[in-house]
């Protein structure tokens, strides 16, 4: 049974331990006049973004290995942190708040509230970044408080994406770019009024004939407005001339912010500008829609993967350590797969029973043989159909 620690950090004592360089004790949210975490992902691209991300990396198979030297061997076992990580959580949520919290905040903070009889984790819970705040006075002996208590570094565990040397907090992407990110709340807020009110009148009615007053003007205005919204006739003296006018969002360089600024938080994250609603870099094809695949796990995702591949290795027993398997992001059409799989048993680096997990197939006994007889399988193989009368006659 594993030892349960469901938070006793709080009854250390009867005053909270707080670091003064805290005060007014928040623990770590957006200073006054930044971009809030709140608000930011309001904007459509910088939402995609992490989404994409958190996605895509929660959605990869994970494999326990054993390492022995050169060698890598499967484990079968799967330990309660890779498939039940939290009280309320399976691994896909799990992994998923984990992502979300290092892209929208930078760091990702997680409580060990769970061991077993070895010590090793078995339960985690992710921390609101803006629960966390951390003295950073040693680099290498930093000190963690959590809601303004101060927690033992053992039962934290802390996964920063860029970090600055000597320090141990990662950068927030919310707070390093709220120029960028407000530039493009605010297209959106305009955006909104413009479809909203117009950014010009929506039209302009002229009387020929007579002057007309302002009082009348605003009453005329307001009959027109109401029978446009109702989707009425209107109907006017013939001295009337009605003109709808019409202006193009390009002229106010509307969309084409609206795009830039898509582009630019996509090279904040290192995902594809056309993912997110930016400009794309030319026609798109099958050919480099396949290319495009294979580079977003290639120059996006594998910076992520390893740093949680680390981290998450680091608390697993001996010589055991997590991979993905990123190869489930790029599926192949059936023909291409089959023809992957032949290059790779003709060459004797897989096994037919690695091929068949890649499938989703059970294995079968002769194959971890790196070279089997096509059809056939070994005398010895175990499972093999035995006459149990036979066998009795020749026992006898």
């Amino acid at each position: 049974m594993g030892r349960a620690l469901v938070a006793p950090f709080r009854a250390l004592g009867a005053v909270s331990k707080r670091a003064l360089t805290s005060l007014p004790w928040v623990s770590g949210g957006p200073p006054v006049g930044a971009v809030s975490s709140e608000r930011a992902i309001a904007l459509i691209p910088l939402f995609a973004c992490v989404r994409i991300l958190a996605d895509s990396i929660a959605s990869l198979p994970v494999q326990l290995y054993r390492r022995d030297g050169a060698d890598r061997t499967p484990v079968s076992f799967v330990p309660q942190l890779l498939f039940a990580p939290a009280a309320r959580d399976n691994l896909f949520e799990w992994l998923h708040k984990l992502v979300v919290s290092l892209a929208m905040r930078g760091n990702a903070y997680g409580l060990v509230t769970q061991r077993d009889d070895f010590g090793f984790p078995t339960m985690i819970e992710w921390l609101n970044p803006d629960d966390v705040w951390v003295d950073e006075t040693s680099a290498v002996r930093p000190v963690f408080y959590w809601a303004g208590v101060e927690v033992p570094s053992e039962q934290i565990v802390h996964i920063p994406w860029v970090v600055m040397p000597g320090r141990v907090v990662g950068l927030s992407p919310v707070a390093a770019f709220a120029r960028t990110i407000g530039v493009g709340l605010s297209a959106t807020e305009y955006g909104l009024s413009w479809f909203d009110n117009g950014g010009t009148p929506p039209a302009v009615m002229k009387n020929s004939q007579k002057t007309v007053t302002p009082v009348e003007s605003e009453e005329i205005s307001g009959r027109l407005a109401a029978a446009m919204r109702s989707r009425r006739p209107l109907v006017h003296g013939s001295d009337w001339d009605f003109t709808a006018l019409q202006v193009n969002p390009e002229e106010s360089q509307f969309i084409e912010t609206m795009r830039l600024n898509a582009s630019q938080i996509a090279a904040i994250y290192g995902v594809a500008p056309e993912m997110v609603g930016g400009e794309s870099g030319g026609t798109m094809t099958y050919a480099n829609v396949e290319q495009q695949a294979i580079n977003f796990v290639n120059f996006t995702l594998r910076s992520w993967l390893v740093r949680i591949e680390t981290k998450l290795s680091a608390l697993m027993p001996g010589r055991e350590f997590v991979r993905f398997n990123a190869d489930a992001l790029i599926r192949a059409d059936t023909l291409s797969r089959y023809q992957a799989h032949n290059l790779a048993l003709s060459a004797q680096w897989k096994t037919p029973n690695e091929v068949r997990a890649l499938e989703d197939m059970p294995p079968v006994p002769w194959g971890n043989d790196p070279n089997p007889v096509p059809g056939s399988a070994p005398e010895s193989a175990p499972g093999a159909d035995d006459d149990p009368e036979e066998e009795g006659a020749r026992g006898d």
